[in-house]
């Protein structure tokens, strides 16, 4: 996918089967909209074979629009209208016989389905936008970032209704900056960075496969001596290269990579002798420093 000179998409491949949520992730600028707008048949490939349940987007792009159901990260909805209005007015335009009442149902606002939008809050906005979206139940649902800046209770209402739509067959595309919330709604991740795939699978595969694994922070009040370790077998000093997620916001930090859990004590004993230990923190990888080991790179740009 070329635009003027610039290649925004470079050989991005990937398949979303029926009943499953596949995750779009990547740093901003990454390609992931530009991926969205090119499968909602907004923006015309330069290149490339793209398919929706066996419709070419090239020759067939009418019948690609009858399976798709979009949620931009905008949000796409009169503020002066009422939300079963709003409902009503985007059926007519797919041309759905459908009724308002099960949409909005599905995201929790039948209540006050006929107050105006303007006087909802942001996420029960975001909740109208997503309910505009599962009209004619499409079986393919693409979402971009459908829970920014939403409340709790608005992000729970959206998984629900996003979980019951995988149920009853639709496969369902979802870009997202939270790792927390791509890790727990996902079947597979792809990340993608500088508009090419960097690494695919499932969140649980793509977490074991990174290097440090378990870890341990000890935070000291004093840099400790080079070799404190010892020859305590399983465990080692991480350097900068290997560092990755979060720490803490006082002392020096010394991140250890460890074998098993079990090392924690020895780590924390060898520590004490060197040096005053003032806190420490045992740490399992997760979807978050995986995505930052990959795309680092982005932390600098």
């Amino acid at each position: 996918m070329d635009r003027g000179r610039r290649r925004v998409l470079d050989d991005v491949a990937f398949e979303v089967a029926p009943g499953e949520i596949v995750g779009l992730l990547g740093p901003n600028g990454a390609g992931k909209t530009t991926t969205l707008a090119v499968l909602s048949t907004l923006l015309r490939p330069s290149a490339g074979d793209v398919r929706i349940a066996g419709h070419d987007l090239r020759t067939d792009s009418e019948g690609v629009r009858r399976w798709i159901g979009r949620v931009p990260q905008e949000i796409a909805v009169y503020p002066t209208m009422t939300a079963r209005d709003n409902v009503r007015f985007f059926a007519r335009l797919l041309r759905l016989r459908t009724g308002s009442d099960d949409v909005l149902e599905r995201v929790g606002l039948l209540e006050r389905a006929d107050e105006r939008v303007s006087t909802y809050s942001g996420g029960m906005q975001r909740r109208l936008n997503l309910a505009c979206g599962l009209l004619g139940s499409p079986p393919v649902l693409l979402l971009d970032e459908p829970t920014v800046g939403v409340d709790p209770q608005s992000l729970e209402r959206i998984r629900l209704a996003i979980e019951s739509h995988v149920a009853d067959g639709a496969a369902v595309l979802y870009t997202t900056h939270q790792m927390d919330e791509a890790e727990q709604l996902c079947d597979r991740v792809v990340l993608i960075d500088r508009g090419r795939i960097i690494a695919a699978g499932t969140p649980e595969s793509l977490v074991a496969g990174l290097q440090p694994g378990l870890r341990i922070d000890v935070v000291t009040e004093h840099p400790l001596p080079a070799g404190w370790l010892g020859d305590l077998h399983g465990a080692r000093e991480l350097d900068a290269t290997e560092q990755h997620g979060e720490t803490a916001s006082s002392g020096h930090v010394v991140p250890v990579a460890i074998a098993a859990l079990d090392l924690a004590p020895s780590v924390l004993k060898y520590a004490t002798r060197r040096g005053t230990v003032i806190e420490f923190h045992i740490r399992r990888p997760r979807l978050y420093d995986v995505f930052l080991t990959l795309t680092g790179r982005a932390l600098r740009d």
